[in-house]
């Protein structure tokens, strides 16, 4: 069973639902990222994001723009990524969800990344540019290993939800309304129906984000979904506190 399987069946027998940070790895450092993984767990995160900057970032706001920008000034490789995973396994289980987009997945290699994430021990990928219609370009090859494709699924395709999860695995990303990454005063107003629809259609947990940013909005979509992925706000803490561990800890355990 895939780690994110076993958090998911732990959660659902204690009545709790699922706080997935999202970290932008090489922010401010290869080697913070990995004492942010730790901090997050000791916080409550239940799963974790880690983001791989890309120079071209369609889906990020300008909040995770930026802190990929810092990554690349700082020397960040994409290979640093399985770096961090294979030090964060000697000390931790916690399940691991890596946001790649396409292009860099295909610049690598289709079958070496796939291989690293494998011996890395990487628990699950989101591609957000890869539209399901060329999903078989890649799950295909992960299908042979228990790295699971996470499904991202926006509220323009409500008409193709059943299609987009039928064979989704570890948690469906839903996305909780139009446009990029960061914080938001309002959400969509058909998120709550949107969330129905797709639990409706799979077994499989429903967890929201993009724009979740206080312990209200989690509180709010932990009544519809499985668990909320908080990003924006926990990468401009990162900055603004400049990696004070602790106060990272403070903001992500008032999530809870």
């Amino acid at each position: 069973m895939n780690r994110i399987d076993e958090r998911f069946k732990k959660l659902k027998e204690e009545n709790k639902k699922a706080l997935i940070p999202y970290i932008c790895c090489g922010d401010p450092s290869v080697e913070d990222s990995e004492k942010l993984v730790y901090a997050l767990e000791e916080a409550g995160a239940d799963i974790i994001e880690l983001g791989i900057p890309y120079s071209d970032p369609l889906a990020d706001g300008p909040v995770i723009q930026a802190a990929g920008l810092r990554a690349f000034a700082g020397g960040f490789r994409l290979e640093d990524t399985f770096k961090i995973v294979k030090n964060v396994r000697k000390n931790s289980q916690i399940p691991l969800v890596i946001m790649v987009y396409y292009s860099s997945i295909i610049g690598f290699g289709k079958e070496k990344f796939v291989e690293l994430c494998v011996d890395a021990d990487v628990d699950g990928l989101i591609v957000p540019d890869l539209p399901y219609e060329e999903y078989d370009e890649l799950k295909p090859l992960l299908d042979e290993t228990n790295v699971y494709m996470i499904p991202l699924v926006a509220l323009t395709s409500e008409d193709r939800i059943p299609m987009l999860v039928k064979e989704s695995k570890g948690f469906v990303y839903c996305v909780s309304s139009l446009g990029v990454t960061g914080v938001r005063k309002e959400f969509d107003t058909r998120i709550d129906s949107f969330v129905a629809k797709v639990k409706e259609a799979t077994d499989t947990p429903a967890c929201i984000g993009f724009g979740i940013s206080t312990k209200a909005d989690v509180e709010r979509f932990d009544k519809i979904a499985d668990g909320c992925i908080v990003g924006s706000a926990i990468v401009r803490k990162i900055f603004d506190s400049k990696m004070n561990l602790d106060e990272i800890k403070a903001f992500v355990s008032s999530l809870k």
